[in-house]
């Protein structure tokens, strides 16, 4: 019946209609494209619907199954290999029966299959190798299909209109599927085989193949993203002339791909420790990172997450940067020259859009470059501001880059003005949100749910809403640019900052604190009342400084107590609250994001043994996640004896956040600061995690200084030595 439906208010909901089947999904990721397969190598529709190989948020190739006489094959083994270059799928044949014989028993033929994208283009490469006694004919399959759907559509999105499929262009050995979007522009998918096969047709390659014993056979698909304006003349064939008449070869592709990643992966750091799953955490962490930056027009982006995300987001951005920034700078100044150059420069409603406000999300499908969704450009974010203010401090003080500071000094100025003007557009001192666009987001901080800022009655709060840990953003902020303003020279403009942020701190503590709950309101709503709701939202205010340090240590009892403590990492919401549910996506979940974030501020406070303790949660679910990745978020169930976190099921792997929570894990636990403008590296009381016995870092920039550090647990002291070092710098150990 119609009032049994439940329905999402939420516009860009993301959809999960069936179960994860296995679950386990293999990503690979080069520039704009990224794909994902099952652990086979093979896309087809199930569970949510996210298998493919996407570019500018389009699914350009939506099927594709190998199939020997007919039958799947059987998996042996999966994997992406440790640098995310490669996808590596070990297959064997199932009984294959010839009338009431079995003629080729299982186990006789071998398939090997590896994948590798490179400029806009999947490669795959397939060995198959006759392990029998006798000769036989068999044949293998390739099915393939394109459906050009939006990242929006797959993500659950009705469009009540849509382009047009062209006929399907056949050659000997390549085919080229095509679409017309609404958007005039052709997008088209050119498969070229190599050899061709012995028949090919719209949606199969067939291949008889012929095996001697000990014989062997291969083949090599090229599968080419190809976008070109239908309003052009001929545009058509100027794709044609554009796709690929032969495969180029999967070698030299591979080796590209493994040579940019070996690049980015000279630059950083090397850690090794004494306990192997925790270096395959930090390993894989960093490799996730060499695989989501990509090259923009103004620098290196890491972007969000596969499969929802991979674009440049603003907010996501700039966490990442400070995750990381102690092991790669040049990941923080990427953002910051990125968001520089697309900050908003005039009010636009349905962008949610003022001067000087951060982007939120880009988008370039075709529903963005349509309008149907409001994300080809859109600021939508409350938080995104004054977070590049505090990542342009972070930056400055841990490089000593002040030209790079000089260079965006316009965009810091234009982002204070727009905290001042529009971020607090009542003139109560605190920074809200309200959207103006009727398709934009409802809420606009990180937890941007439509159902995540509530009353402890679980009554939605009214906006403008004034979120804690936004305030404390603020609040950094202004002590970010305060420095910077010294730094560039401007000491009135500096004392001016520094007195609006420590206004802002005593008033914050005034409006926010609630004795009651021992930690602070989620939020003030419009009306300005508190939501007395206990979040991790307030252990954000620590990683800031905006709390006062009686507050401070109030608030981490509370999340470490049992209805915020899962077990696992500290749950979004407690269960105590109204509207958690481990199973939501902001209201009761664990994200690691956010349990750096915390376990950071502990850290700030000085409460170095319960930042240890928030790492060690996250190592031991790390243990369980597939490669040691950890998902976007995970479900916030309380840890049970034997049992392994749960996962969430339309969550990103890798998402970037994720990836470099460990990280910013370690700067916690380590008391690591890295002053570059006075080229000193110090520890305070350092704390390796309970796992861990011995860590070296290799290669850790300080200014134009390197530097090889060992560090070794003696009881519950932690020694730190200088192995080598290269140029000037100072080394400092507090204990």
């Amino acid at each position: 019946m119609a009032e049994d439906v439940v329905r999402i208010e939420d516009g860009f909901y993301i959809l999960s209609t069936s179960s994860r089947v296995d679950g386990r999904t293999c990503v690979l990721k080069q520039g704009d494209a990224f794909a994902i397969f099952d652990r086979v190598g093979d896309i087809e529709e199930f569970g949510n619907g996210a298998l493919g190989f996407f570019h500018h948020d389009t699914r350009f190739l939506s099927k594709l199954v190998l199939k020997l006489a007919g039958e799947r094959p059987l998996l042996l083994s999966s994997t992406i290999k440790e640098d995310n270059a490669v996808l590596a799928v070990d297959l064997m044949n199932p009984d294959i029966p010839h009338a009431s014989e079995v003629t080729i028993p299982r186990g006789s033929v071998h398939v090997f299959r590896s994948k590798v994208l490179w400029d806009t283009a999947c490669h795959e490469r397939l060995r198959i190798h006759n392990y029998g006694l006798s000769a036989f004919d068999i044949v293998l399959t390739i099915d393939f299909d394109a459906d050009y759907r939006d990242i929006f559509e797959v993500r659950g999105t009705h469009r009540e209109r849509r382009g047009r499929q062209l006929p399907a262009e056949v050659t000997k050995k390549a085919v080229l599927l095509s679409y017309e979007g609404l958007d005039h522009c052709i997008r088209g998918t050119q498969f070229v085989f190599d050899p061709p096969p012995t028949n090919l047709a719209p949606s199969q390659a067939r291949y008889v193949l012929h095996l001697e014993p000990r014989g062997e056979a291969s083949c090599h698909i090229e599968m080419t993203c190809l976008e070109a304006l239908s309003k052009d003349q001929d545009a058509r064939r100027a794709m044609l002339e554009k796709a690929p008449r032969t495969a180029s070869s999967y070698e030299q592709a591979a080796e590209c791909s493994a040579q940019s990643l070996a690049e980015s992966r000279a630059k950083a750091p090397r850690i090794a420790t004494s306990t192997i799953p925790f270096s395959e955490w930090v390993q894989r962490s960093a490799s996730d990172l060499y695989m989501m930056e990509t090259k923009t027009p103004h620098g290196r982006y890491p972007y969000a997450g596969v499969p929802w995300f991979s674009t440049v987001f603003g907010r996501d951005g700039i966490i990442t940067g400070l995750e990381y920034l102690w092991f790669q700078p040049s990941v923080a100044r990427g953002v910051l020259a990125y968001l520089a150059a697309t900050q908003a420069d005039s009010v636009d409603r349905e962008q949610d859009a003022q001067p000087g406000k951060i982007l939120h999300e880009t988008r370039s499908g075709e529903m963005a470059i349509l309008g149907e969704v409001p994300f080809g450009r859109y600021y939508g974010s409350v938080d995104s501001t004054p977070l590049f203010l505090m990542l342009a401090g972070a930056y400055y003080l841990r490089t000593g880059d002040l030209d790079f500071i000089r260079d965006i000094w316009s965009n810091i100025e234009r982002a204070l003005t727009w905290i001042d003007k529009y971020g607090d557009a009542d003139g109560d001192g605190f920074v809200e949100y309200a959207r103006k666009s009727k398709n934009g987001l409802v809420q606009q901080g990180w937890k941007d749910s439509w159902d995540s800022v509530f009353h402890r009655d679980g009554k939605l709060a009214e906006p403008p809403i004034a979120l804690c840990e936004v305030q404390g953003y603020t609040y950094a902020a202004k002590i970010a640019a305060a420095a910077l303003s010294r730094a560039l020279g401007h000491d009135d403009r500096a004392a001016a900052l520094t007195a609006q942020a420590a206004k802002l701190r005593e008033r914050f503590e005034d409006a926010f604190w609630c004795e009651d709950i021992g930690t602070y309101a989620l939020a003030l709503d419009g009306s300005k009342k508190p939501c007395r709701v206990v979040t991790s939202n307030a252990g954000q205010c620590l990683f800031t400084g905006i709390a006062s340090d009686e507050h401070a240590r109030r608030v981490a009892q509370t999340l470490l107590d049992k209805p915020s403590f899962s077990g696992w990492g500290i749950r979004t919401v407690a269960t105590t609250e109204a509207r958690y549910n481990p199973m939501s996506y902001h209201n009761g979940s664990v994200w690691p994001h956010d349990n750096a974030i915390i376990a950071a501020g502990f850290a700030r406070y000085k409460m170095r043994s319960e930042a240890a303790k928030v790492l060690s949660a996250l190592f031991d679910a790390s243990r369980s996640f597939d490669l040691h990745r950890p998902p976007e978020l995970f479900c916030g169930f309380p840890r049970r004896a034997g049992e392994t976190p749960t996962l969430y099921p339309v969550s990103c792997s890798p998402q970037m956040w994720s990836s470099g929570a460990v990280f910013m894990l370690l700067t916690a636990s380590l008391g690591l600061d890295i002053d570059g403008t006075k080229r000193t590296l110090s520890f305070a009381s350092p704390l390796l995690p309970d796992a861990v016995s011995d860590m070296e870092i290799e290669g850790l920039s300080v200014g134009d200084a390197k530097v090889h550090l060992a560090f070794t647990r003696h009881g519950d002291d932690v020694g730190v030595n200088v192995l080598h070092r290269e140029g000037d710098c100072s080394v400092i150990v507090q204990k």
